[in-house]
């Protein structure tokens, strides 16, 4: 009943930039939180970022001072701003959604993934 459609991936030499998108959709009330996770072979998941619906954010040390997450609630949406991109940041970048959404006659909450989109690194 929800979803998340991520959009952005791509192949880009080092230093440069893209920008992944999130939307989510469905019977949604709110949107309690949104993340980006990446998954690298060989590696763990690894929270790349994370803004709450006060506009908190967090990030992993590996990605401060080069990458921005934002969001546009009136569009349910999450953005990733990648600058000074760098090989070992290649991976499948994941959306993650905190969310409640509506299902008659309850409000439920619960935790939505996006199918993934593949960032490659390299010259």
């Amino acid at each position: 009943q929800v979803q998340l459609v991520e959009s952005g991936g791509g192949l880009v030499q080092p230093g440069g930039s893209l920008r992944l998108s999130c939307a989510a959709s469905g019977s949604i009330f709110s949107i309690n939180a949104m993340a980006w996770y990446r998954l690298a072979p060989g590696k763990e998941r690894e929270l790349v970022a994370g803004i709450t619906s006060g506009d908190s954010t967090n990030y992993a040390d590996s990605v401060k001072g080069r990458f921005t997450i934002s969001r546009d609630n009136a569009k349910n949406t999450v953005y990733l701003q990648m600058n000074s991109l760098k090989p070992e940041d290649t991976a499948n970048y994941y959306c993650n959604a905190d969310l409640t959404y509506y299902s008659s006659p309850y409000y439920r909450r619960t935790e939505v993934w996006g199918q993934g989109t593949l960032v490659t690194v390299s010259s």
